[in-house]
């Protein structure tokens, strides 16, 4: 001991000899009442006595635990604990072992405390002498809460059931108390001298089984929680185990001391506020986890954790820092270093904070104890990795004055000292040399966390410099129809009385709309900075109303209201979209978590990158269990929501080409379609086995074939999937799993298990349209064909049309033989010798049919698509060629099956004039842009029939020479 004591450094254990002679004569007074007391000290080598004495001018606490208990420093020495930096793990089996031979309360009570006061003394001991990193002292100041509450509990608990019976459910199996532990308990930062916040629950109600008379679960556990808390927290002679808090609970004091989990439940689905959501951030079941604890947990993560990014976060958290700032002025809380500005408080707020508005999107983000969360928040890019160093650094530095603070004499404070002595103490145990340079650099820390809370947090808001009063009055005065048409005019806008009803409008539907106190806030906030933007587009009164249909579907979800208010930039995003397009501001007001990516306009107006379409579907996967179907299924919808939008934002800020809008529709649905495929096929797999060939090869023996838009990579906003579906297996075989079926029927069930996947409605709608018809024998055939079956068909029934179908068609899944035999046969039946003029009068014939059934255009317009010289024309063009001359070039026009490509190899192969070929794909870009342009505001595809003159015209004469009439 005198050796270990002798060996400390300097620089790291403050030392009696550099005290002040205040603090050396605090020293030796209580030396001497100690020597008194216990005249063996006075024995103590010399290195124990400066040890002893450092610690004594130190901390009153220490001084009087040894008074109390002379013995103690005798067994900290022989237990070695002085020395040990992971003590911890023996907590729980020292105190069961001594709570074994304990018979009643009374004694229960004496050890609990002279346990935690024993074991209190090495925390203080270690961390006052600088031998533990205040995280040594958070561990096992909390494991130490966690074994004196549990032991407690569970003596109780027993003695309580021997009294009154067991508490069963209606299923005869006993029912456990679980304790949640709150704050710092429950993040595992417990402080030196700290309440403890407790919830008391039971899985279900019942009643109880053994005793004199039953008795209900409900206050069998309301009586045991009585007696836990008395247990720990009255005072006796030898102290108090902890001050325990349960305000808390749902209801507050109000509340029963203990629920049921199906009230607690009940309570947070209709009645949990915000600030108890910042409170579960940090709830911890204390002890052993069990089956309860896992199902307690899951039940309480959905009110914590919102699946969407959650902004209302801020304005609770902003509204909660005022309340405590205002406590503070009020108390006249000078000093506070957890309460006041850049306090340990704020550095909670600003994880919490972080943690609330992603933890439903970014598991890694629900952790509990606070450097934890700040790792996490750094790896997930909330916050840059250098700020969150700073903020733990700083959290560190301000949680060890903390306890410091309350290590000097076992009190509940954070309000740095006033008295001479207990500075003298403070910057003696930190290593200071005097009080201005401590305070110096406790100031350079608390101003760099508030510096980072007035970042993210915030302070309570002002209206911003630039929205002028005008909006706000517009917004938020009663004014009638002729005084805001006035306002506005008045200003220059454009459309004022379209734009004036549409307010009214909707501030009369806003009104009788149940938007809750939050969402009110947020959009007083965000409405003026709204009207602000859209009057500077040129058609405002439109525009407005495409904005207000997504409020309104968001009017009781204050966090996308609240996402907003907090974030100009994404509102600004927002604006311009729905001005270029309304199938924006649908797609926004159908799935509102699309909100989320206005956020971010680094993506926003840069999609994926075409070879990244897969990686990062399957990346987005990994965080859904893949036997959680439904939440795949909504994972893949919401994976094609977010992507379409970023999709679309470019294509609205010119970054993106027709052409290369195109690729990325069809590489997403590729992309989709092969993790379709892989869902369906482990889902079947799973109960049938899978064909004997497959086991063999390990190739899947499937294909999906994609016709139209999807085969000739011209996919558009709206497009559905033109699908067929192949298998090569053998038909007479069976799968090898628990329930064999024929390999005919186990792609049968296949296919259809990927149209369900495709088509069901979740709460992010469906997937994409599916279109069969295209298969062998269209609607009455089979959902999936064998390749010989198919090549039979193909060869020897299909109709001209379908080889029309055909040239547009390429497998986008399937293992590389199967994709081979399709290009083989696809190859095969285009090439087929043709007689030219019935071929042209067979697609002539089709042509006119498609028109009278489907062109919808009247006088003096022009449909894009089934008009004369519109783009049906050019597609009908492109397939003839290809059928028509493909037996002389196979290699050429049988490789591609987009129209622009299959023209370029026309005109090799002497099919097509270079300029016939340029102007047909010249008339073909310009139809599809403009239907594209259309599309995106979703007006109809019929134009003025003096548009695009020059382009049908050139179509039409090239459709005479081919296939004339």
């Amino acid at each position: 001991m005198a050796q270990h004591f002798a060996s400390l450094p300097a620089s790291i254990s403050p030392s009696i000899t550099a005290f002040s002679p205040l603090l050396q004569e605090q020293a030796e007074r209580q030396w001497q009442r100690l020597v008194e007391l216990a005249p063996d000290y006075d024995n103590q080598p010399e290195p124990v006595r400066h040890t002893l004495l450092t610690l004594l001018g130190l901390s009153d606490f220490v001084a009087d635990s040894l008074f109390k208990q002379p013995e103690l420093l005798t067994k900290l020495i022989a237990s070695g604990d002085l020395e040990q930096a992971e003590r911890w793990p023996a907590y729980q089996r020292d105190l069961t072992t001594l709570l074994a031979e304990v018979s009643d309360e009374e004694a229960l009570k004496r050890i609990l405390r002279q346990f935690r006061r024993s074991r209190m003394l090495v925390i203080a001991w270690r961390e006052l002498l600088g031998h533990s990193p205040v995280e040594e002292s958070f561990i096992h100041l909390t494991k130490l809460a966690d074994a004196l509450i549990c032991s407690a509990r569970d003596w109780l608990y027993a003695k309580q059931c021997s009294e009154l019976g067991t508490p069963m459910d209606g299923d005869g199996n006993p029912q456990p108390l679980l304790i949640l532990g709150m704050g710092k308990l429950g993040g595992g930062e417990l402080n030196f001298s700290s309440d403890i916040d407790l919830i008391f629950t039971f899985p279900e109600n019942g009643y109880t089984v053994g005793g004199r008379r039953e008795l209900a679960n409900q206050p069998f556990f309301i009586k045991l929680g009585q007696r836990i808390i008395n247990a720990l927290h009255q005072p006796t002679q030898d102290g108090q185990v902890f001050r325990v808090d349960m305000r808390l609970r749902p209801f507050g004091d109000a509340g029963p001391l203990a629920i049921s989990f199906a009230a607690m439940e009940d309570y947070y689905q209709h009645h949990g506020r915000n600030w108890e959501r910042y409170a579960m951030v940090k709830a911890r079941v204390l002890g052993p986890q069990c089956e309860h604890a896992v199902e307690l947990a899951e039940m309480l993560r959905p009110f914590v954790f919102r699946r969407y990014i959650d902004f209302g976060v801020i304005d609770g958290l902003r509204q909660m820092k005022a309340m405590i700032a205002a406590e503070v002025r009020r108390k006249g809380l000078e000093g506070n270093i957890k309460l006041g500005a850049g306090g340990i408080r704020e550095v909670e707020f600003i994880a919490q904070a972080l943690q609330l508005i992603r933890g439903g999107r970014e598991p890694a983000l629900r952790v509990r104890h606070l450097p934890e969360a700040l790792a996490a928040i750094a790896q997930c890019g909330a916050l840059e990795s250098a700020h969150c160093d700073r903020l733990l650094a700083a959290y560190r530095f301000l949680r060890r004055v903390e306890n410091i603070l309350q290590e000097i004499g076992d009190q509940q404070t954070q309000t740095l000292p006033t008295e001479e002595r207990d500075r003298q103490r403070l910057i003696a145990a930190l290593g200071f040399t005097d009080w201005g340079a401590f305070m110096a650099h406790l100031d350079e820390e608390m101003a760099a966390v508030h510096q980072e809370f007035a970042a993210v947090v915030g302070e309570e808001k002002e209206a911003p410099a630039h929205l002028e009063q005008l909006w706000l009055d517009l917004w938020r005065t009663e004014l009638d129809a002729a005084e805001l048409e006035k306002l506005l005019t008045a200003q220059g806008v454009a459309e004022s009385a379209p734009l004036c009803a549409a307010l009214l409008r909707f501030k009369e539907e806003y009104k009788r709309r149940q938007v809750g106190p939050q969402g009110r806030i947020a959009l007083d906030w965000l409405m003026p900075e709204l009207l602000r933007l859209v009057v500077a587009s040129e058609q405002p009164s439109r525009l407005f109303e495409r904005v207000c249909a997504l409020l309104t579907r968001i009017f009781t979800r204050s966090a996308y209201l609240q996402l907003l208010a907090e974030n100009p930039a994404a509102l600004r995003q927002l604006v311009r979209l729905c001005d270029a397009s309304h199938l924006v501001s649908e797609q926004l007001a159908r799935y509102p978590i699309l909100l989320d990516e206005l956020l971010d306009p680094q993506h926003l107006y840069h999609p994926t990158p075409l070879d990244q379409y897969k990686p990062q579907l399957r990346q987005f996967l990994l965080r859904i269990p893949e036997e959680d179907v439904e939440q795949q299924m909504e994972a893949l919808r919401q994976f094609k929501q977010v992507q379409l939008l970023r999709i679309v934002a470019a294509d609205i800020a010119g970054a993106l080409p027709l052409m290369k809008v195109s690729d990325h529709l069809t590489w997403l649905a590729e992309a989709i379609t092969e993790e379709v495929v892989n869902q369906a096929w482990a889902q079947m797999s799973e109960r049938y086995g899978v064909p004997p060939e497959v086991a063999v090869s390990g190739q899947r023996g499937f294909a999906v074939v994609a016709y139209g838009k999807l085969g000739g990579i011209e996919l558009g906003y709206g497009s559905d999937l033109d699908l067929v579906f192949l298998h090569g297996g053998d038909p007479n075989s069976y799968t090898d799993g628990r329930k064999p079926i024929d390999s005919r029927q186990f792609y049968l069930r296949l296919a259809q298990r990927i149209l369900h996947l495709f088509s069901t409605r979740t709460p992010s709608g469906i997937l994409y349209e599916i279109d069969m018809r295209l298969r062998p024998s269209g609607d009455s055939g089979l959902l999936v064909s064998s390749l010989s079956a198919y090549e039979q068909y193909q060869q020897n029934e299909a109709w001209t049309w379908e080889h029309q179908a055909l040239v547009r068609a390429r497998p986008i899944y399937g293992d590389d033989a199967i994709k081979a035999e399709f290009a083989r046969i696809r190859r095969n039946v285009l090439a087929k010798v043709r007689e030219l003029p019935t071929l042209a009068r067979e697609v002539r014939e089709m042509r006119h049919k498609m028109r009278d059934h489907l062109l919808k255009a009247g006088a003096g317009e022009f449909d894009l698509k089934q008009s004369a010289g519109g783009m049906v024309d050019i597609e009908f063009i492109a397939q003839y060629l290809v059928l028509a001359y493909a037996a002389s070039e196979p290699d050429a026009l049988t490789r591609w099956t987009d129209n622009v490509r299959i023209f370029d190899e026309c005109v090799m192969a002497g099919v097509l004039t270079l300029e016939q070929a340029e102007g047909l794909k010249h008339a073909y870009l310009e139809i599809r842009n403009l239907g594209h342009r259309l599309n995106l505001s979703e007006i109809s595809r019929k134009v003025s029939d003096d548009q695009l003159q020059n382009e049908r015209s050139h179509v039409l004469a090239v459709w005479q020479q081919q296939l004339g009439e």
